[in-house]
């Protein structure tokens, strides 16, 4: 299913990204390579979500350059994102996931079986004939992770996905999410809750109006925060 090539390490090379005359994101660099999730954190509008979108490659920089593997034009096929809020296909939730499998080319004969196990991964099996639109939000997510694992994602790229959720679906995602990464998938996760930070991260990038201002260790970063702003954030104080 795999090309031979690899998308990692990603590189953001003095990337900046304007929007309707804002500046979303300012001569930011930045190098993500495999392994633990690497997970994203900043105040509301610090460009998180922008910078995700760049990442997947669904918008160009203003300015700068994004390379994955070392290739500046490449097809998506390797990378998946998951928003705040999943987008369910009017069917059921067997055949969104027949859907994610036709996006990826899975061989057609292979998709039944192949969705059976993507449903088990996430628990939602015996829920498979279910229309998707009638799950809980926290079914919901997990459909949409299962239809992104479908396309087996070397780059899995997460919006916030769980900052609707309860604490137990919170949990359950994050399980799912952990599996994926010991799998080899390398995660790129933003989000507000530094609890999951805690739980999650290999690393952490911190980010205040556009511009990284940490990139560290999960432990440095909460232990020993380099920036005011960071050890702010931390403490839970308002960062502008």
């Amino acid at each position: 299913m795999r090309a031979s090539l690899s998308d990692l390490p990603l590189v953001l090379d003095c990337v900046s990204f304007r929007a309707g005359g804002t500046t979303m994101l300012d001569r930011l660099s930045l190098t993500i390579g495999p392994g633990a999730p690497t997970l994203v954190v900043g105040p509301n509008g610090s460009g998180k979500t922008s910078l995700l979108r760049l990442c997947m490659g669904l918008d160009a920089p203003s300015e700068g350059a994004v390379s994955w593997g070392g290739r500046t034009n490449t097809p998506q096929t390797r990378r998946a994102i998951l928003f705040q809020e999943p987008v369910m296909l009017r069917r059921s939730v067997a055949a969104n996931i027949a859907y994610g499998l036709a996006q990826a080319g899975y061989p057609r004969a292979r998709r039944a079986g192949r969705t059976e196990e993507l449903l088990d991964r996430v628990g939602l099996l015996e829920l498979a004939a279910r229309p998707a639109r009638r799950l809980s939000g926290g079914e919901q997510q997990r459909v949409a992770l299962a239809r992104a694992l479908a396309r087996e994602p070397e780059i899995l790229l997460l919006d916030e996905p769980t900052a609707s959720l309860d604490p137990a679906a919170t949990r359950h995602f994050e399980t799912i999410a952990l599996m994926a990464a010991h799998s080899g998938t390398k995660i790129v996760m933003a989000s507000h809750d530094l609890g999951q930070v805690r739980r999650l991260a290999g690393d952490v990038v911190f980010m205040v109006r556009g511009r990284i201002l940490e990139q560290a260790s999960a432990a440095d970063f909460f232990d020993h925060p380099s920036t005011p702003e960071a050890a702010a954030f931390i403490r839970g104080d308002l960062v502008l």
